[in-house]
C-alpha cells in the first residue's frame, strides 16, 4: 500500500471510530451461546449486570496495516526472546523459579497496544491474558458495519487454535499424546471477575476430550512426584494466577510440582520472565543494545519505534523524572490488572515518593485512541486499547477494550470488550 493510501485509510478509520454509533452486537446470539456453553452456571452469569459490562455494543475499526504492524512487533519480540544475551539479562532480575525452562511458548500471550497517529505502540505484555474466550463469543455475534468485518479465522478457527496450543505446550515437555486432566488455577476462582471465562475454557477443553477442572491452589497437594486434587492426579495447569513466580506460601504445592517437573504449567514463571516483566520493556526499546546482542536491524528498529521509551525508575533520576513527569506513565514491575499505575500528569509528591521507594518503570506516555459510543441516548467518547492473543508469535484473536479513566477496568458504561472490524481498502 502506498503511504498516501495508508494515510487515507487511517483517516477513514478515525472518522468511523469517532462518528459511527452503529450497534453491531447481537446480544440474543451472545445469550444463546452463553446458555449453551455455561450450562448450569448460565442463569447466574446472565442475570449478573457485570456480564453485560463485559461487552460493548459497538465494534472498533482498525486498518489492516495497523494489525499487520502489531503482529510484526509481536514477532520481533519473539525473536528478541530467543537471544542468549537477552535471556541472561532478563533472568538476572527474575525470581529463582523462572530459571527452570521446559521450553514452552506460553498459552494465550497477550500484547496490548495503543493506536497512535504514528502507528500502534505496545504498552504492555501479559502472559495470562484474560478475555479470549469471551471475545471469541463476541466476535461471532457481530453485524457487519460501514464496510468493516471480523476476520473469519478468529471465529472459525478459534476452538482448534486453543486446543492446538495446549497440546503443543504438553508435547514440548512430555513428547507425545495429550493431557488427560487440565486444572484451571486461580486464587478463589469463583470470585474472579472473569470466572465465566474459566467455565468457557473448561467446556471447550472438555468437548475435545480433555477432562478439565477449575481449582484454587488450596485444592492442590504435591506428593510422590505428582500434583493432586483429592485422588485425582493433574497432568497440566492452565495458570491464571498473578503470582507469576509462584513465590507465595499458598502456592508451594504448585511451585514444587513446577520445579520438579511433576506437572506441565502454562503460562509458567519462565515465560513471564522472558516476556511480561515490565523491566524487559526498557531492554526491548533499546535499538543499539538489541543489535549488539544479534537482533536484526529491521527487528530492532521495529521495536524502537513500536515500544514507547521505557526506563527503570531510580533515585538517581528523581529530579528529571519529576520535572518531566507529564511525559511518563509509571508502572510497577510486578503489577497486574492496572493496579498501582500512575499517569505522570496526575502525580502528587507523596505518590511519587512511594514510586521511588518501590520497583517501577516509567514509560513514555502514548495517549490511547478513542471510540464513540451511545450511553443512555448520549454520545460519549471512550478510550481504546487493542489486545492481540497469540501463541508462538501466531495470531489467535484480536480484540479491543473500551474504557474511561486511567486504565481498562471492564466496568465502564458503554465500554468493555469490543470486536475488531478491519478494512483492507
Amino acid at each position: 500500500m502506498k503511504q498516501s493510501d495508508n494515510y487515507s485509510q487511517q483517516s477513514k478509520i478515525e472518522r468511523l471510530n469517532q462518528h459511527c454509533v452503529c450497534v453491531t452486537l447481537d446480544w440474543p446470539t451472545v445469550e444463546l451461546q452463553l446458555l449453551q456453553l455455561l450450562g448450569d452456571d448460565a442463569d447466574n452469569a446472565l442475570s449478573n449486570s457485570i456480564m453485560r459490562q463485559f461487552f460493548s455494543n459497538v465494534a472498533v475499526f482498525v486498518p489492516d496495516s495497523d494489525l499487520n504492524q502489531m503482529l510484526a512487533i509481536v514477532q520481533a519480540i519473539e525473536s528478541t526472546a530467543a537471544l542468549p544475551d537477552y535471556q541472561r539479562q532478563v533472568l538476572s532480575w527474575a525470581p529463582a523459579s523462572a530459571k527452570y525452562n521446559p521450553g514452552q511458548a506460553g498459552a494465550f500471550m497477550g500484547f496490548d497496544f495503543h493506536l497512535s497517529k504514528d502507528g500502534p505502540r505496545l504498552i504492555e505484555i501479559n502472559t495470562n491474558a484474560g478475555g479470549a474466550f469471551l471475545n471469541s463469543i463476541l466476535a461471532r455475534a457481530q453485524s457487519k458495519c460501514c464496510g468493516g468485518q471480523v476476520h473469519g479465522a478468529w471465529t472459525e478457527n478459534f476452538d482448534e487454535a486453543v486446543i492446538a496450543q495446549f497440546i503443543s505446550e504438553w508435547r514440548v515437555q512430555r513428547g507425545s499424546g495429550q493431557p488427560e486432566i487440565i486444572a484451571i488455577i486461580d486464587d478463589v476462582p469463583t470470585e474472579q471477575h472473569l470466572y465465566p471465562e474459566f467455565i468457557l475454557a473448561q467446556q471447550l477443553l472438555s468437548t475435545y476430550g480433555i477432562n478439565t477442572v477449575i481449582l484454587s491452589p488450596s485444592d492442590l497437594r504435591y506428593e510422590a512426584g505428582g500434583l493432586y486434587t483429592g485422588n485425582q492426579r493433574i497432568d497440566m495447569v492452565y495458570n491464571r494466577l498473578v503470582d507469576f513466580g509462584l513465590e507465595t506460601p499458598e502456592h508451594d504445592a504448585l511451585r514444587s510440582a513446577w520445579l520438579e517437573g511433576g506437572v506441565v504449567i502454562t503460562p509458567n514463571p519462565h515465560t513471564h520472565a522472558m516476556f511480561a516483566d515490565k523491566r524487559n520493556l526498557a531492554v526491548m526499546s533499546d535499538q543499539q543494545l538489541l543489535m549488539d546482542w544479534g537482533l536484526s536491524p529491521g527487528h530492532a528498529e521495529l521495536l524502537q519505534n513500536g515500544i514507547p521509551h521505557t526506563v527503570r525508575v531510580t533515585a538517581c533520576d528523581e529530579e528529571s523524572l519529576w520535572q518531566h513527569r507529564r511525559q511518563w506513565f509509571f508502572k510497577p514491575v510486578a503489577g497486574h490488572g492496572s493496579k498501582g499505575v500512575y499517569r505522570g500528569s496526575k502525580l502528587t509528591k507523596s505518590t511519587f515518593a512511594r514510586i521511588l521507594e518501590g520497583d517501577y518503570v516509567a514509560q513514555a506516555f502514548v495517549p490511547p485512541s478513542e471510540r464513540m459510543v451511545m450511553v443512555d441516548g448520549e454520545r460519549k467518547m471512550l478510550k481504546v486499547d487493542v489486545r492481540l492473543y497469540t501463541y508462538g508469535g501466531s495470531l489467535i484473536l484480536a480484540a479491543a477494550r473500551l474504557y474511561q479513566g486511567q486504565t481498562t477496568n471492564l466496568r465502564t458504561p458503554g465500554g468493555g470488550f469490543a470486536p475488531i472490524l478491519t478494512q483492507n481498502n
